[in-house]
């Protein structure tokens, strides 16, 4: 059974995106909002972004810049997704970037509707509520809803993952990737490499025989990369 796709965001050095990617991480996620204890310049983002292999899906993090903004620091870093976090309309960012994942909180069951009812060209990231920090929170995003959204069609699941409860996570979801943050990390933007190498052995227990497929496995149906 394939495992789902791993994104490990909140990168702020080449050497804990390297160590990512050699455990087996599909993406890695640049915060580009200075708001964020996370946030990185578009020239630190670009010069970890030209150290990764071509394989490696390279993800902005947007909070409501405008589609220009986000088109301009798409081209400038090397990014191939935008991922909005804030309280966009995604069809306004078409073009902006070669895909785009829009993340949604479900904190109501119109809210699951809402995720379902996306443009089939918008991937959904499922995160935690919080409309100040706009995730990396640590907090757990509510797992009974996402699935619901997850059976529609593929989603990213987010939310105070960790190698603690990755696998419940993968169980109950069946999301098509997950994206980890602070679960991985010493303090905020500064990645643990035990911590790392926990999720990856966690996520590939939770892929062995016995534990439900993730849904989609290809990677361009969300993150745009053949």
């Amino acid at each position: 059974m394939s495992r789902p796709r791993v994104k490990i965001c909140g990168l702020t050095r080449a050497k804990d995106a390297g160590l990512a990617v050699r455990l087996g991480a599909d993406a890695i996620g640049f915060v580009l909002w200075p708001r964020s204890p996370r946030a990185v310049s578009a020239d630190e983002a670009a010069t970890i972004a030209r150290s990764l292999p071509a394989f490696v899906t390279r993800v902005g993090v947007f909070v409501d810049a405008s589609p220009e903004e986000v088109g301009r620091l798409v081209a400038a870093i090397g990014l191939d997704v935008a991922q909005l976090h804030g309280d966009e309309r995604a069809a306004d960012y078409t073009g902006a970037a070669r895909s785009l994942v829009k993340v949604v909180a479900l904190g109501r069951d119109a809210d699951v509707d809402a995720a379902i009812g996306l443009p089939a060209d918008v991937t959904v990231l499922v995160d935690a509520v919080d409309r100040d920090r706009r995730g990396g929170t640590g907090a757990r995003a509510d797992w009974a809803r996402a699935a619901r959204v997850a059976r529609a069609r593929p989603v990213i699941l987010a939310g105070g993952l960790s190698a603690a409860d990755v696998g419940e996570a993968i169980s109950l979801v069946g999301p098509w990737a997950i994206d980890v943050s602070s679960g991985v990390e010493d303090r905020p933007g500064i990645k643990s490499g035990e911590k790392l190498r926990a999720l990856f052995a966690a996520v590939a227990a939770a892929a062995a025989p016995g534990h439900r497929p993730a849904g989609p496995t290809r990677r361009e149906d969300a993150w745009g990369q053949g």
